[in-house]
């Protein structure tokens, strides 16, 4: 999808606080017993704090990571591209849940001797959400939005120049 570096750091940008934005909704929804109108206001500089973590995360250790265990597992040369991107997203979550799941418990609840116990239930709680936020709504969501933002340069169009 992104070709330039620009463009992959625009589409690490969305992706990060789409990410984070549901996965946010989704904790304040557990913490208060269910969904309610006030899970949907998340503060901004909680999705700012988090969306970076996410990026240095993603970009550092997860996502080269990632797309090793996905190459490992399809040839981006022989199936079709629908099939590469799922199996570099499922990469992804499955590294980047436990991580952030292990970076919120640190925030969240600090260091101690439950630290394991509650990092596991934080990842457990939030896999099935990440995963489904991942593959259902936020990866197409983003690829739609990413795809009309950058239309003319991902399928090579020249700019159209009107002459008098």
């Amino acid at each position: 999808m992104p070709k330039t570096k620009f463009q992959k750091l625009i589409f690490g940008v969305m992706m990060a606080l789409v990410m984070v934005y549901g996965m946010e909704v989704y904790n304040a929804s557990l913490r208060n017993g269910g969904l309610s109108g006030s899970s949907f206001a998340v503060p901004i500089g909680e999705i700012a704090a988090m969306g970076v973590l996410v990026i240095v995360l993603e970009s550092i250790l997860a996502g080269p990571l990632a797309r090793k265990i996905a190459f490992l597992i399809v040839d981006a040369r022989d199936n079709r591209e629908i099939v590469v991107i799922l199996a570099v997203s499922v990469a992804t979550v499955c590294l980047m849940c436990p991580l952030m799941s292990l970076a919120a418990t640190i925030i969240f609840h600090g260091f101690g001797s439950m630290m394991p116990i509650t990092w596991l239930h934080t990842v457990l709680w939030n896999f099935p959400m990440a995963f489904c936020w991942q593959l259902l709504i936020a990866g197409p969501a983003v690829r739609f939005a990413f795809k009309r933002m950058f239309k003319r340069q991902l399928c090579g169009c020249k700019a159209k120049v009107n002459t008098i």
